[in-house]
């Protein structure tokens, strides 16, 4: 089950994040990139 949260981050992340959906083979939306970038990042934290 997915639940809604709230983040605030750096603008240049939002640059990012904004110029990265332009690809949108690749992400559907934020929530999926940032979906993607959590599960990266829980993956080279296992190590």
């Amino acid at each position: 089950m997915k639940k809604p949260i709230s983040a605030t981050i750096d603008e240049e992340l939002v640059n990012w994040i904004e110029k990265e959906l332009q690809n949108r083979e690749k992400y559907r939306n934020k929530s999926h990139l940032i979906e993607i970038a959590l599960h990266l990042l829980k993956k080279e934290a296992k190590k």
